[in-house]
């Protein structure tokens, strides 16, 4: 393996105009990048990440002035909502130009844009001059990475480089909300709902859920996304079941658990600080001598939506451990 695989910004806009793919960080997670208008270069990153084509790609842009080249149509709600949450963590869903290749949209006539709150991030998008297509850097389904070092444990030896930027600051994907129609929050995410509707005055949320082999509206919406390879349970404990040895606790706050806490998502309950942990906490658990990884429960308000959508999708439904 080539470990560690770091690249520099200016290495890294090289290999993209080359068509390879790189990994860069953003504020959300690291993210596995390629140019958005190069179909070879988009085939490798479903193929590094072992992603089905169902699945469509977020194409990170570093101007709001960028967002022409990518969508068409584009409805005033998307430059209110620009001038108010980008650069930043929210994806917007819009009509797509020709220009992008329907393996960057599974096929679909929209397209998913974000402007990455990062400045490495936007120093790549710059120096290539290119639109870059770049879902999380993580093999598919396994648990998003915060940190340079994240990635090369899965994916060194399959992408040509690895830009080191440091721990994400926000640590979950981005808010996903879709324009083409009434606006709609697909994904949560840091920003919420209620910070969507400050905006726009009203929107809609849509639970998603999944219909394997179909394209999916938005990014992130497999039902059993985010996973750890350790079993890992949200929820209620069933009354009477025995805990296996080795089971660890990744606790919120000062509840009360059924075992002592081995991390904690945040003593004092502070949400940010919660999201900020919780994939690196999932990664630094996922770990052969660990039998199950709890989660306690955690509040379904603000970016807590953001926290249990995680959570729901990367747990096992039930104590046969299975999914």
């Amino acid at each position: 393996m080539k470990f560690p695989p770091w690249t520099s910004v200016s290495e890294a806009a090289r290999l993209l105009k080359a068509g390879e793919v790189v990994a860069i960080p953003t504020e959300t997670v690291y993210g596995l990048a390629g140019n958005a208008f190069e179909p070879k270069a988009l085939a490798k990153i479903f193929a590094a990440k072992e992603r089905p084509t169902f699945d469509p790609l977020i194409v990170h842009i570093a101007d709001i002035a960028q967002l022409t080249d990518i969508a068409r149509e584009i409805p005033d709600s998307a430059y209110r909502l620009a001038e108010a949450y980008w650069p930043g963590p929210m994806t917007m869903i819009l009509p797509k130009k020709e220009c992008i290749p329907d393996l960057c949209t599974s096929g679909l006539d929209t397209v998913a844009v974000r402007f990455p709150n990062h400045p490495v991030a936007q120093q790549v998008i710059k120096e290539s001059g290119l639109p870059l297509a770049a879902p999380s850097a993580n093999l598919f389904k396994h648990v998003s990475p915060t940190t340079a070092e994240h990635v090369a444990a899965q994916l060194a030896d399959r992408i040509a480089g690895i830009v080191d930027g440091g721990p994400c600051s926000v640590g979950v994907e981005s808010s996903i909300i879709s324009l083409a129609g009434s606006p709609t929050v697909l994904r949560p995410g840091a920003i919420t709902p209620e910070m969507f509707a400050k905006v726009l005055g009203s929107v809609d949320v849509k639970e998603s859920t999944s219909k394997p082999g179909q394209p999916m509206a938005a990014p992130g919406q497999c039902d059993t996304h985010y996973r750890p390879q350790v079993p890992l349970y949200f929820g209620e404990i069933p009354a009477g079941y025995k805990l296996p040895a080795n089971t660890v606790r990744i606790a919120f706050g000062m509840q009360p658990g059924p075992i002592p806490a081995t991390v904690n998502l945040s003593e004092t309950g502070d949400m940010a600080e919660a999201t900020a942990n919780l994939y690196a906490f999932m990664h630094d658990l996922d770990k052969p001598e660990n039998a199950l990884i709890l989660v306690d429960p955690i509040p379904n308000v603000g970016v807590g939506m953001a926290l249990n959508d995680r959570l729901k999708r990367a747990s096992v439904k039930g104590f046969g451990l299975s999914g």
